[in-house]
């Protein structure tokens, strides 16, 4: 069929649909069609909303300020006394953290506070070296360590007491390398009154009160 044989075709077509048009203006089945068909004012808003519109640059949203996290306070001190006295006890421990007050806690609460940061430095060195458990309660509550643990259990602690609350601020101290230990890199310690066969094989490192420490 040639271009000029269709477009003639297409007029006629166009003509006759005319003219059924205006014969059907009035009549309930056209009325009907009109109004089931959405007018161009209601379809818009549909249309606008289901295009997605697209940026050339990256949009960064800013958080409220009640999620932007809070900014870490430095305390400053000139003594480990003064750090403790400045420094807020959590009022919730994980479980590790747990772990390492205890230690503080039934191995050296009757110390000095330079002597409680020995005793924790000693739990974290352990932690941190591959000769020991690598978390805190591992090292703590590995076999035949620390006499405080009996049966696999930590005694029970009296968590209103003074004394706690000094073992968990001095357990924070050590975690965070708030203060330096004189324990420095030690692995091991005992009392002064007992003399045990191994510490014959360590390098004494430092005495603090009534314990000895050795790498």
């Amino acid at each position: 069929m040639s271009r000029k044989t269709h477009f003639a075709g297409v007029a006629a077509l166009a003509v006759g649909l005319a003219t059924i048009a205006g014969n059907t203006e009035l009549s309930g089945a056209n009325a009907q069609a009109t109004e089931a068909t959405p007018s161009a004012d209601v379809a818009a808003p549909l249309v606008e909303e289901t295009v997605p519109k697209f940026v050339a640059q990256e949009v960064v949203q800013p958080l409220p300020e009640a999620e932007a996290p809070a900014a870490e306070t430095e305390v400053e001190a000139e003594s480990l006394a003064q750090l403790v006295a400045r420094l807020d006890a959590p009022a919730q421990l994980s479980r590790q953290m747990e772990c390492l007050a205890g230690a503080i806690y039934f191995e050296s609460r009757g110390e000095p506070l330079a002597g409680q940061l020995a005793v924790a430095q000693v739990v974290i060195n352990r932690a941190e070296s591959d000769l020991f458990p690598s978390d805190y309660c591992g090292v703590v509550y590995q076999r035949s360590q620390f006499s405080f643990v009996k049966g696999g259990r930590m005694p029970s602690i009296k968590r209103r007491s003074l004394v706690w609350q000094q073992a968990v601020k001095i357990a924070r101290i050590a975690h965070e390398g708030l203060w330096d230990s004189a324990a420095g890199d030690a692995l091991y310690f005992h009392a002064n009154y007992v003399k045990p066969k191994w510490s014959y094989r360590k390098q004494a490192l430092a005495t603090i009160s009534t314990h000895i420490f050795y790498r």
